[in-house]
This record gives structure tokens, C-alpha cells and sequence, in this order.
């Protein structure tokens, strides 16, 4: 089974592969997919297993929909499936077993966070959902694997002003 099956048949997304949206009354600019994926108290939280959502494929998958300050969201679901799946790819790797041929990942996929006396200062000193930074080591290779997301706008933010 597909870590992403369950989203087709618990009323996310149309046939289609278009995502549901929500009434604005309840969640404005939001749709059922951010809602499964964001509110615990949903009762389409719990169709992905806990095991699947530590899954690295699930998270990049959530970061992705879930976007940036700037994100313009998608109307239907394959491009965030493709796109996880895509990145997936580039930045974990596999061995096949010659005497099973079964395939196994081989990177270690670590999420990084770093502290110092005045608490979080990496990937960001502001803890957000959407502010991440994963490592994919990949021992044959001995390459590793950076993927960085701090959330805001960078230069483009507005500064905020200090009233007195």
C-alpha cells in the first residue's frame, strides 16, 4: 500500500485528484487536505498512520503542500505527490539485495536542530512548522544530502515596527 492511498478514499480529494476545499465559514482559505494534514482534531487526521507520518517521503510531501509565506496552492494532488516522490529520490538511496533482490534504503535521514544558551538558533531561532532542515547521508557514496527550508519572506518582509 501507497502511504498516500488513504487520501484518495476518505473524502480529501475528487476522483479526479482535485483536493476538496472546506466551507469558509470554518476555515477560511483552507481544504481538506492542510486540515488532514495540520488539525489533530480533525477526524481525517488519523487516516495516515502515525508510522507513515515520521516517514520522510510523508514529511517532504507535507512541507510541500503546506508551502511557504508566498505559496500559491495547488487545486489538485499529483504535483505535491510527484514533486515529494521526485526529491525523495534525489536525496535517498537504495541497495538491492542480490540474494533476495529486495531493495533497502541505505541513506540515514537525520532532522537537524541546533541549540545554543539563548535556545533554538538552527535552522532558524523561531520555531515553525514550515522551518526544517534534513541531512541524507549516503555511506557508499559518502555524500550528504541538505534540504533547508526557513519560513518567511526573507528580503521581501516588512520590518516591524517598534511602537512605544
Amino acid at each position: 500500500m501507497d502511504v498516500f492511498d488513504p487520501l484518495y478514499s476518505h473524502g480529501i480529494l475528487r476522483p479526479t485528484g482535485h483536493i476538496l476545499k472546506c466551507f469558509d465559514d470554518f476555515y477560511a482559505d483552507f481544504d481538506e487536505l492542510r486540515k488532514m494534514l495540520l488539525i489533530e482534531d480533525s477526524e481525517k487526521y488519523e487516516i495516515i498512520s502515525p508510522e507513515d507520518r515520521q516517514e520522510f517521503l510523508f514529511q517532504l510531501f507535507k512541507h510541500f503542500c503546506l508551502g511557504g509565506e508566498l505559496c500559491q496552492y495547488e487545486d489538485v494532488i499529483e504535483p505535491y505527490i510527484e514533486t515529494a516522490r521526485s526529491v525523495y529520490k534525489d536525496m535517498v538511496s537504495v541497495q538491492k539485495d542480490p540474494a533476495t533482490d529486495k531493495i533497502s534504503i541505505i541513506s540515514t535521514v537525520l532532522k537537524v536542530s541546533a541549540y545554543d544558551n539563548s535556545g533554538l538558533c538552527y535552522p532558524s531561532n523561531k520555531d515553525k512548522e514550515q522551518t526544517f532542515a534534513y541531512l541524507a547521508v549516503d555511506p557508499l557514496k559518502r555524500h550528504v544530502y541538505v534540504l533547508y527550508h526557513c519560513f518567511g519572506v526573507g528580503l521581501f518582509s516588512v520590518p516591524q515596527k517598534d511602537i512605544h
